[in-house]
């Protein structure tokens, strides 16, 4: 495991990075320490003196949750909030792949959080969906951190060119609702910088946040909110980020560590708990006032930078709104099977029964902290009976509160039997997964795997439609005529449902999480939800599709997999590389509507290493777009890879390999039928050689192996050390020092004079501290 720092107040930079807020000079200390923690539940501290406006922060990461504090103010979504347009929740978002579209729902989100005085919008949330029992899944985007970066530096980009920031979280390896604000993710340093951490590296750089948002567990073993490691060295340091650090609510236990790590911002406010114990630091020299008025002019400095980019006042256009949620909800959606029973003819014959209490009592998004109260509610059952002239029946066929009901189940089937076509509504009640806790398995409710079996008995076509927040087991269904996955769909999820039944638009999701066969399957199995504090993120960087593809495991549907009503044909792929000698590519495809409809395909570019010094996943996402296409035409996307896409993170850093690649572009992770092979001369980056490096160390070096087989061969008390080859497959691993000394040689008079051959021998960049060590024990 890489070495990660978790000094939290230990080894302070002696000069802190100047930004000085003018309004400074005009405040006590005591006025300053009550800025770095909130006036109340939701909003931050005004000084009128001084010509500080407080700031109001809300959660939003489907919608805006403006809660009245007449009428209760809480962080789990139990108290009334003002009416805000509730848009699909972030699987579906994340199904969807568009980054434009992500960024049209930023914009909506921030124009109503406008008009209701919100400065800053608690979302999105980015972490990686490690296992689909995480009870929070639907407030995340992907399995894949490229494309949870791309779809959030969208939605950001979207909410801020409004005037109201963003909070990207949980920052970070949040993963589990279980434990959560003691659970310490034990993760090494790789598989932090490869797959925890890009999403948020990403919107950092790209789009600069006003806030980031702390997560509350621990990361081997010191919580995110006083953890310097990450809050400053790499997320400022590293990533030059410029807004404030926000806590999640209620994750500071030790303010004064808190703020010296790096956090500016602590919410809700812990009345003098908080201010307290910072002002006492100061006074017995623990903490700098520096340190204090750092965090101050940064949390000041953000919010004048949005209110300086703001326009008057927004009357938001709740009709458009709910009108691209309705968008939204068909873009996200995912035709999982479809044996050509979609789209429904609603001139057709027959009668269409509408099946599932969901169809009547939507589901259409997750609980908790993500909880809006919607402008209007579309109902499936009533869009669809808008949407065709045929005869539309509808049966309940089970309780939403669990319990069977034979007489509904046995009703609902007998009236099946006389359709032409069974549409059914089935999916996870809100007591299934939330904010809060972690689901135990991935089955439906026993009452709705009751009706499906009940069905499938009958001899009429079945269209299933789900609404769940996070991925379930699908075997129950595998049967059926098409299934539809809507996730949470949002306000607009019934109408949305009838546009994709009947072909008015296109189911345009893919699937951003793989489908598994079995729980058993999944990477984070043997190692969920941890026990005694502390979870093991046992299968490092193969998460998702990495896992399954690593296993040759087969899965129900593959990541990025999704149907469409058109189809599309590959071909021309063309790869460019400029010079062998970097680690550069332009990736051209082209792609043909097949099919006879206008229609939209999603275009995956992966990369596959074919050998490298660490053990990789076998192929990564490293591009996507998702393209037009109208029916009969051609489309082509161009991809450009730099250094970043070929590396893996090591003792160097980012680090690219020599050697080839394969270059693969298809519709999903597991359809490719586009491939080419590059093959790469860049420079291989080595760790300096020491006599503490092993002998494989020193032999995969090119100027270090003849050198080391030299002093090996002639010691300075004449006799030889063994360096065969059998010997060094025996005591490869060994550190080379070690080794000497266990031949009879003296490492100082070997190691020493080896190291300044070594240095006199490479360029003088690569030059080796030539000290040997004087521990020859």
């Amino acid at each position: 495991m890489l070495g990660i720092p978790t000094a939290i107040i230990a080894d302070m930079p002696e000069e802190l990075p100047t930004m000085t807020h003018p309004a400074l000079d005009r405040l006590t200390r005591e006025e300053k320490a009550s800025l770095v923690s909130g006036a109340t539940f939701w909003t931050t501290e005004t000084i009128e003196h001084a010509g500080i406006e407080g700031a109001t922060l809300t959660d939003g990461p489907h919608g805006v949750r403006m809660q009245n504090p007449d009428t209760g103010e809480d962080h789990l979504g139990i108290a009334q909030s003002a009416p805000a347009t509730a848009f699909p929740d972030r699987s579906a978002l994340g199904s969807s792949w568009d980054v434009s579209l992500l960024q049209r729902i930023g914009e909506a989100l921030g124009t109503e959080a406008r008009a209701l005085g919100v400065d800053i919008l608690l979302g999105p949330g980015v972490n990686m969906k490690r296992s689909p029992l995480c009870g929070r899944n639907f407030e995340y985007l992907s399995e894949d951190p490229l494309h949870a970066g791309a779809l959030g530096a969208g939605w950001v980009r979207g909410i801020q060119v409004k005037g109201v920031g963003a909070s990207v979280k949980h920052f970070a390896a949040n993963s589990q609702e279980t434990d959560r604000l003691k659970i310490s993710a034990e993760v090494d340093e790789r598989t932090l910088r490869e797959i925890y951490l890009p999403a948020f590296e990403h919107i950092v750089t790209e789009v600069q946040p006003a806030t980031v948002m702390c997560s509350y567990n621990r990361i081997n073993g010191v919580h995110a909110s006083r953890n310097r490691w990450l809050l400053t060295e790499v997320l400022r340091d590293d990533w030059g980020f410029e807004g404030y650090v926000v806590s999640d609510w209620g994750a500071v236990s030790d303010s004064v560590e808190s703020l010296a790590a790096g956090l500016d911002l602590e919410m809700p406010p812990r009345g003098n708990g908080s201010v307290a114990p910072l002002l006492a630091a100061i006074d017995d020299g623990r903490l700098s006032e520096e340190t204090l008025d750092l965090a101050v002019s940064r949390i000041l400095t953000t919010h004048d930078r949005l209110r300086a980019a703001r326009s008057e006042l927004p009357q938001p256009d709740f009709e458009a709104h709910h009108s691209l949620a309705r968008q939204a909800a068909s873009a996200g959606s995912v035709l999982l099977t479809n044996d050509g029973i979609l789209p429904l003819d609603p001139d057709g014959q027959g009668t269409i029964a509408v099946v599932g209490e969901l169809a009547r009592t939507p589901r259409y998004q997750g609980a908790g902290s993500s909880h809006i109260n919607p402008t209007r509610l579309d109902l499936a059952l009533d869009a669809i009976s808008r949407a065709t002239a045929r005869p539309v029946t509808f049966e309940a066929g089970y309780r939403l509160d669990g319990e069977r009901d034979d007489e509904v189940l046995a009703t609902a089937t007998r009236n099946a039997q006389e359709a032409a076509v069974v549409v059914l509504f089935v999916g996870l009640p809100d007591a299934a997964e939330s904010e809060g806790f972690d689901r135990e398995h991935l089955d439906l409710p026993e009452a709705q795997l009751a009706l499906i079996e009940a069905l499938s008995t009958r001899d009429v076509p079945v269209v299933v439609v789900l609404s769940n927040g996070a991925v379930v087991d699908l075997g129950p269904v595998a049967d059926a005529s098409a299934i539809l996955e809507m996730w949470l769909g949002g306000q607009a999820s019934g109408s949305a449902a009838a546009d994709l039944l009947f072909g008015i638009s296109e189911p345009g999701g893919r699937l951003a999480e793989t489908v598994p066969l079995r729980l058993s399957d999944t990477p984070a199995y043997l190692n969920w939800p941890g026990s005694d504090h502390v979870v093991l993120y046992g299968e490092r960087v193969y998460i998702g599709y990495r896992w399954y593809d690593a296993r040759e495991l087969e899965v129900r549907f593959p990541f990025g997999h999704g149907l469409g009503y058109a189809t599309f044909a590959y071909s021309d792929l063309e790869v460019v590389v400029p010079d062998p000698q970097t680690a550069q590519a332009t990736v051209r495809a082209t792609i043909t509507n097949t099919g006879e409809r206008d229609g939209s395909e999603v275009v995956q570019l992966y990369l596959a290493p074919h050998s490298a010094r660490v053990d990789r996943p076998v192929r990564e996402l490293r591009g996507f777009e998702k393209v037009r296409v109208p029916v009969g035409e051609s489309r082509t996307v161009e991809f450009e890879l730099g250094e970043r896409d070929f590396a893996y993170w090591g003792e160097q850093g980012w680090t690219a390999d020599p050697g080839e690649y394969t270059i693969a572009v298809g519709p999903s992770s597991r359809s490719l039928p586009l491939t080419e092979t590059i093959s790469l001369d860049v420079e291989l980056k080595r760790a300096p050689l020491t006599g503490e490096s092993s002998i494989n160390e020193w032999l995969a070096d090119p100027v270090g192996s003849g050198l080391m087989r030299q002093a090996l061969a002639a010691t300075s008390e004449g006799s030889p050390i063994p360096a065969t080859d059998e010997v060094f497959r025996v005591a490869g691993g060994m550190p080379l020092e070690t080794f000497v000394g266990f031949s009879g040689g003296n490492p100082v008079d070997v190691i020493g004079p080896l190291l300044k051959d070594l240095q006199a021998a490479t360029a003088p960049d690569k030059a080796q501290d030539s000290a040997p060590r004087e521990d020859t024990e």
